[in-house]
Formats: C-alpha cells, sequence, structure tokens
C-alpha cells in the first residue's frame, strides 16, 4: 500500500484521529475508500495546495463508520467514504481559511464547501467534499451553532 494518499498528504495524516486513539478504534480505510481520498486529494486539496505553494493542515479526512459513531458524526458524512476533507491553512499562518474557501468556491467542482464556525472574516476550518461518481453539486454552507448549540447549516452568501 502506497503511504502517501496524494503528492502533499500523507497515509497517517489522512487517517490519524485523536479520538480513535484515545478509544482505540480501527480507522483503517479500505481499497474502495482508499480510491475516493485520493481522488477527493487530487480534485481539491492538491489544486489549492498547488496555487499557494504553501503548507495546508489536513485536521479530519477519512472516518471509520465506529470512529464516525463515536464523534457523533452524520450517519451520511462523506469523510465515512474518504469524500470529504476538512483543512485549517491558519495552523501555518501564510494564508488564511478564508482564501481557501474563496479558492475552492470560485476555481474548482466539489460536491459540498463549508464556511465552518469562525465569524465573518474567516472560518475555523473548510470542509470541502468531491463526490467520486462526479455528481457534485457545488453545494457552499455555513455552518453554525443554534441558541440550543446545535449544529446548523445555512445557504453561504
Amino acid at each position: 500500500m502506497s503511504r502517501k494518499i496524494s503528492k502533499h498528504i500523507s497515509y497517517k495524516e489522512a487517517t490519524k484521529s485523536y479520538t480513535a486513539t484515545k478509544y482505540g478504534i480501527d480507522n483503517t480505510p479500505n481499497k474502495e475508500e482508499l480510491k475516493r481520498m485520493r481522488k477527493t486529494s487530487k480534485n481539491v486539496f492538491e489544486p489549492v495546495r498547488d496555487y499557494y505553494g504553501v503548507p495546508i493542515a489536513v485536521t479530519s479526512f477519512f472516518r471509520s463508520k465506529p470512529l464516525n459513531k463515536r464523534i457523533g458524526g452524520s450517519k451520511t458524512s462523506q469523510h465515512r467514504t474518504g469524500e470529504a476533507i476538512d483543512i485549517d491553512a491558519d495552523v501555518y499562518n501564510k494564508i488564511t481559511n478564508k482564501q481557501i474557501f474563496n479558492y475552492i468556491r470560485k476555481y474548482l467542482i466539489f460536491d459540498q464547501l463549508i464556511w465552518e464556525f469562525g465569524n465573518d472574516k474567516n472560518p475555523e476550518w473548510v470542509h470541502v467534499s468531491y463526490d467520486y461518481e462526479g455528481n457534485n453539486k457545488c453545494e457552499v454552507l455555513v455552518a453554525y451553532k443554534n441558541k440550543l448549540g446545535k449544529t446548523k447549516y445555512k445557504y453561504y452568501g
């Protein structure tokens, strides 16, 4: 098995999870999930990384079914299939998450692009997914917490 998902994403980085380690959860993708991860990387992460030419942190990529359940993820989360990635440029302070968000929105094909929390100037991180089958809807959303602290989504703009 190749130890790289793409030019700039290692297998370890794509499957790392504090929660999986803490609770002894296996977070190993199967061959189909690995193919989906590679396609997601090729179509959404690598173009951004190549355009800006600076490191961008991968904060969440693949999540096995037990891991996704443990963290309370959606049963239909594309992280489950290797088709979604959370990225955070603020970790390295070279570019902003807003720059990443705007670049993806303007130049790439994607399934969902989510401005994850943060404020009006910059998201805390950027969630982007890519449909392996090519049925990308280019849906742009903003994640926020309602008065009860529950995560909700609204259309961007």
